[in-house]
């Protein structure tokens, strides 16, 4: 059974909803893996040097046993060994309930709230990839160029991004779409099982409000359905709003959100 059948109301295999939200969640983690997982009572500690927040962060996913407040503690202590401020990525389905709760009393900031959404790829027609454009298996040296120019990631941080990258176990698309010559749009697109995601779609600043990022999800869809994707899924953050209307436009709907809660590093901790 397709798990993605769960977020459009189909129970009568799993009574628990948030069953398929879990595999969209942990096909979501393998997209983009960090550079260490730590495994904790049914919590995943990422590690990768505080390239950004989804790498670095708490996943409750799973049910716990020990008391949410230690392990809360616990978790504060090892991040601040690593000089990182302590973050949880909170979904409708973390475990323990209650968990984002706690954390506010414990001072922690609500942050960065993004839509999960999904497509189901059998509604879409699909036209002939562009011949402006390129898809490869791994990242070039092109790519990563231009990917680092259009979203301004330092060298340093580049060299974190492609660890992370070439830790990415399921089947891959790196594309590339050129206007005159010229890379104007790049993303990324991860297949597991009957999904496919997508992940950091960009166009150049320059060249926005062109469909040039239009042309590269369409090409990307297409990608994941020819090899065997159902459906698409995406993660989008609530304030960027030309994401919101360009994935609408495909039909992408929210399945659920996340947000993140923080807690800045201080003086007073350890590391």
């Amino acid at each position: 059974m397709n798990p993605l059948g769960l977020l459009q109301g189909d129970y009568r295999v799993f009574p628990n909803r948030e069953i398929g939200l879990r595999l969209l969640e942990e096909a979501a983690l393998n997209a983009w893996p960090s550079l260490e997982t730590v495994y904790y009572d049914g919590w995943l500690l990422r590690f990768a040097d505080g390239f950004t927040r989804r790498t670095n962060s708490v996943n409750p996913v799973y049910e716990s046993s020990l008391p949410a407040a230690v392990k809360v503690r616990h978790c504060e202590a090892l991040y601040a060994s690593r000089g990182l401020p302590s973050v949880f990525k909170m979904t409708p389905f973390s475990e323990p309930q209650g968990l984002d709760d706690l954390l506010e009393t414990y001072g922690y900031r609500r942050a960065g709230v993004t839509s999960v959404q999904t497509l189901a790829l059998d509604s879409l027609k699909w036209t002939t990839i562009s011949e402006n454009l390129t898809m490869r298996e791994k990242p070039d040296e092109e790519w990563l160029a231009n990917y680092s120019l259009f979203n301004g990631v330092s060298d340093a941080r580049r060299a974190l991004m492609e660890r992370m990258l070439a830790a990415v176990i399921p089947t891959t698309a790196y594309a590339m779409l050129r206007n005159g010559g010229e890379p104007v749009a790049l993303g990324l697109a991860v297949r597991e099982r009957d999904l496919v995601g997508l992940f950091d779609i960009t166009t150049a600043p320059d060249m926005r409000g062109r469909g040039f990022g239009t042309q590269l999800i369409g090409a990307l869809l297409e990608w994941g359905a020819q090899e065997g994707a159902k459906h698409a899924y995406l993660q989008v953050m609530l304030s960027n709003t030309p994401a919101l209307a360009l994935y609408d436009k495909f039909g992408f709907t929210e399945a659920y959100r996340y947000w993140y809660r923080v807690k800045e590093l201080t003086a007073t901790q350890p590391g």
